[in-house]
C-alpha cells in the first residue's frame, strides 16, 4: 500500500470517527498515530506521540489562550457586560429596531472581552432578548439578532480562533488581531444595515420605543459602561500600542477583569469558582484538539497527500478567487455539523499550503476563515448558537423560530465574504499600515 492511499484512508478514517460522534482531538491524535505507525513503523510512531505533545504545547504563545479564556469567564460570570448593553439601549433606542441594534453592538463589545461566540450569545441572551421581547418585538428578529451578532466575538480581538490560527501557521498575532477589528466592524455594519432595512420594511417587527430618555439618563448609563470600556481599552491599547506582547496581554487582561469584578463587588465565590472550571474544561479541551491537529500535519507530511492535493492545485492553474470561493463552500458545509476549531484544525494542514502556493495573504486568510466558520455557527442543522441562544432565552425562542431570524444575517455574510474575496484589502489594510 502506498504511502498517499494510506493518507486518503486516514482522513476517510478521520471523518468516520467524527461522523460517529468522537471526540475531535481523539479522532485526530488516533489517526495520525495510526497512519504514522502504518508509514513509519510502531518505534517512530510512538516517538512522534511523545514529542508532538510537549512541542506544540510548550509554544509559548499558547499561553495567552487560557489567559484570554479566563477574562471572559470572569466578565461573563461576574455579568460585568450588561452595562454596555444598557448604555447602547439608551443612546440607540430611537431608531428603527433601536434594541435590536443595540444589540449588535452589545454583543461586539462583549466580543473584545471574551472572543467566544458562544459566550457572547448566551451572555446576551439573558439581558438583551428578554428587554427587546418586553418592547413586542418581533421574537425572531429578537433572538435572531443576539445569536448572530454572538458571531462577532470570533473576529474582535482577543479572539481564540485567531490565536489558534496564528500558532498554527507562524503568523504575527496582532496582525490576525487588527485584521479581524476590520472584519468584525464590517460584519457589525452589516448586521445594523439588516436590521435597519428590515424594520423599514415592516414597522411592526420593531416597535418604536416610546420611552422618555433623557441626557442625564443617557450618561448615566455611559458609567456602567465604563469598567468594561477600561478593560477593552488596557487590554487593546497596550497590545496595539507595542507595551506588550499577545500573551503578555492575555495574563493583562485576566488580572485586569479580577480586578474589575471584585471593584464592582460582582465576583462571588460561585463565580470564580464557575470562572475557574470553565477555563480548565475549554482549555483542556481546546489543546488536545490543537495536539491532534498538529499531529495530522505530520501525517499528511509524512503521506504525501498534501503535496499530491498542491501539485494537482498548480497543475489546474486555480485562480486565487476560485480556490477561495471552494474553501469557502468546505467551511460552511462543515459549519453545519463541527464547531468552528475543530473544523479549522482539521483542514488547515490541507488548505494552507495551497492558499500559500496560490499567493493568498495568510493574515487575509486567517481572519477569512474565522469570519467562514462563524457563519457555521448560525447555519442549520446544528447552528450552535442558535441552540445555545434557544436554551438561554426558554420557551419564547423554540430553534426553528431563531434559525427564521437569522436568515436574513447569513444572506448578509454570504454577501459580505464575497466583498472580501473581492477586496482583500478591507482585511490586509489595518495590518498593513500598523
Amino acid at each position: 500500500m502506498s504511502d498517499v492511499l494510506i493518507g486518503v484512508l486516514g482522513i476517510g478514517g478521520l471523518l468516520v470517527l467524527i461522523a460517529a460522534n468522537m471526540h475531535i482531538g481523539i479522532a485526530l491524535i488516533l489517526v495520525s498515530y495510526l497512519g504514522l505507525w502504518a508509514i513509519l513503523g510502531e518505534p517512530a510512531a510512538w516517538g512522534m506521540l511523545q514529542v508532538v505533545p510537549h512541542s506544540f504545547i510548550a509554544n509559548w504563545t499558547l499561553s495567552s489562550v487560557p489567559m484570554f479564556v479566563f477574562m471572559g469567564y470572569i466578565c461573563y460570570h461576574a455579568n460585568l457586560t450588561r452595562g454596555l448593553f444598557d448604555a447602547a439601549r439608551l443612546w440607540l433606542a430611537r431608531l428603527p429596531g433601536g434594541l435590536a441594534i443595540a444589540s449588535v453592538f452589545g454583543c461586539s463589545g462583549f466580543a473584545a472581552v471574551t472572543g467566544s461566540s458562544v459566550a457572547c450569545a448566551a451572555a446576551m441572551g439573558k439581558v438583551a432578548v428578554p428587554e427587546m421581547m418586553r418592547n413586542n418585538y418581533d421574537a425572531s428578529l429578537a433572538c435572531g439578532t443576539v445569536a448572530a451578532a454572538g458571531t462577532v466575538g470570533a473576529l474582535i480581538p482577543p479572539s481564540i480562533l485567531l490565536i489558534v490560527f496564528g500558532v498554527i501557521a507562524q503568523v504575527s498575532i496582532t496582525d490576525l488581531f487588527l485584521g479581524g477589528i476590520a472584519a468584525g466592524v464590517a460584519t457589525a455594519i452589516s448586521y445594523v444595515l439588516v436590521i435597519l432595512l428590515r424594520v423599514k420594511l415592516n414597522p411592526s417587527l420593531a416597535p418604536a420605543i416610546t420611552e422618555e430618555i433623557s441626557w442625564a439618563d443617557k450618561f448615566t448609563a455611559l458609567k456602567g459602561a465604563l469598567p468594561v470600556l477600561f478593560l477593552i481599552a488596557t487590554v487593546l491599547g497596550g497590545l496595539f500600542g507595542g507595551f506588550f506582547t499577545a500573551t503578555q496581554a492575555g495574563a493583562v487582561g485576566a488580572i485586569m477583569a479580577l480586578v474589575v469584578a471584585l471593584a464592582q463587588r460582582a465576583l462571588s465565590l460561585t463565580a470564580l469558582r464557575a470562572s475557574i472550571t470553565d477555563t480548565l474544561v475549554t482549555s483542556g479541551s481546546l489543546f488536545i484538539v490543537t495536539i491532534g491537529a498538529s499531529m495530522l500535519t505530520r501525517f499528511l507530511t509524512m503521506s504525501g497527500v498534501g503535496s499530491v492535493i498542491s501539485d494537482t492545485v498548480e497543475m489546474m492553474n486555480a485562480n486565487p478567487v476560485i480556490l477561495l470561493m471552494a474553501i469557502s463552500l468546505v467551511y460552511l458545509l462543515l459549519g453545519m455539523f463541527l464547531e468552528p476549531i475543530g473544523a479549522m484544525l482539521i483542514t488547515l494542514p490541507i488548505f494552507l499550503p495551497l492558499t500559500i502556493s496560490a499567493g493568498i495573504d495568510t493574515i487575509f486568510f486567517g481572519v477569512f476563515v474565522a469570519k467562514l466558520l462563524e457563519v457555521g455557527m448560525i447555519t442549520p442543522p446544528v447552528g450552535l448558537n442558535v441552540f445555545v441562544l434557544s436554551a438561554t432565552v426558554g420557551k419564547s425562542a423554540p430553534t426553528h423560530v431563531v434559525f427564521k431570524g437569522v436568515l436574513w444575517f447569513f444572506v448578509a455574510d454570504i454577501l459580505l465574504l464575497g466583498l472580501l474575496i473581492a477586496y482583500p484589502d478591507i482585511i490586509t489594510f489595518i495590518p498593513k499600515m500598523f
